[in-house]
């Protein structure tokens, strides 16, 4: 295909930097998970956006961590795994983050960007800023990484995304697409549907029971007006069960229906949902049990 650029622009940083946000905004679909909770994204998701003459194929990666369980060490490889494919790489921080936090990791970004890698490095959520601070910001960000181009933004309210955007459209090389033109992500239906409910596990539980939770689709049957989804809030504790269900059920039923809502705005159609939880014991730590929920480890 003459004349036609594509290429892998992955997206890393730190937990919490928004680096779902400015995915969301630059797909303009909902495809990764938003909370104000760290560790919120736990795979890595391909978002594709498609023109006459160009194809992106976004990568959302979790943030990067030091691990403590298997779950941790698998997101941390995604996140590292990032690094190897990139055509254009987007490092995530914002205005309040720590520039010295997981040293590690950015030494591995800077030798990217001196072998000539692509690399935009992206100060995100300046509306919560002033200029005086975002121009030390720019200036510190400029030493650390001489060789790529910063780019300011707010991802939240889309300022600079589409400059961004476009930045990142001329850096692509010339190349053929990688998916069919139609194709939106690489993930399936089911894992949508998974992220939705655990997003909303997320917002509706506090400590450690949002990330002792995987959640799997049993059943996903779409018919002609209504989609049946039938899934399992798996948790690693009896005790844990005890609280994700709630009172005669309320809390459950709590997360059912804002799931629910968000699920038939997804797919644009009714939705029966219905939702259980088990204990599968000390999944994270597992390596059989991480594969079973998806995780590929080495």
């Amino acid at each position: 295909m003459a004349n036609h650029k594509a290429g892998f622009v992955n997206i890393v940083g730190n937990p919490n930097v928004g680096k779902s946000t400015l995915m969301n905004s630059l797909v303009g679909e909902r495809l990764s998970i938003i909370t104000s909770k760290a560790q919120t994204t736990r795979h890595r998701i391909m978002g594709i956006v498609n023109g006459e003459d160009f194809q992106i194929v976004y990568s959302d990666t979790p943030g990067v961590l030091k691990p403590n369980y298997k779950l941790q060490e698998q997101m941390l490889e995604f996140s590292r795994s990032a690094l190897v494919d990139a055509d254009v790489l987007l490092y995530v921080t914002d205005v309040q983050d720590s520039p010295d936090k997981n040293a590690d990791f950015l030494d591995k970004v800077k030798r990217m960007a001196a072998a000539d890698t692509k690399v935009f490095l992206i100060i995100n959520k300046i509306d919560l800023t002033t200029q005086e601070t975002l121009d030390n910001l720019v200036e510190y960000w400029h030493k650390q990484l001489p060789e790529a181009q910063i780019f300011a933004i707010s991802a939240q309210e889309k300022f600079g995304v589409d400059q961004l955007f476009e930045a990142i459209k001329d850096a692509l090389p010339e190349c053929p697409p990688f998916f069919d033109k139609d194709q939106l992500t690489d993930k399936s239906e089911r894992f949508f549907v998974d992220e939705i409910i655990r997003e909303k596990i997320l917002l509706n539980y506090d400590k450690e029971i949002p990330y002792s939770v995987e959640v799997e689709v049993e059943s996903f049957k779409e018919e002609d007006n209504i989609i049946r989804i039938s899934a399992v809030i798996f948790c690693e504790r009896d005790s844990q069960k005890g609280i994700i269900i709630g009172k005669a059920g309320s809390a459950l039923k709590r997360v059912g229906s804002q799931a629910r809502k968000d699920i038939e705005a997804f797919f644009g159609k009714q939705v029966f949902l219905q939702l259980f939880v088990k204990v599968d014991k000390d999944w994270r730590s597992s390596q059989s049990r991480l594969r079973h929920y998806g995780y590929d480890l080495r």
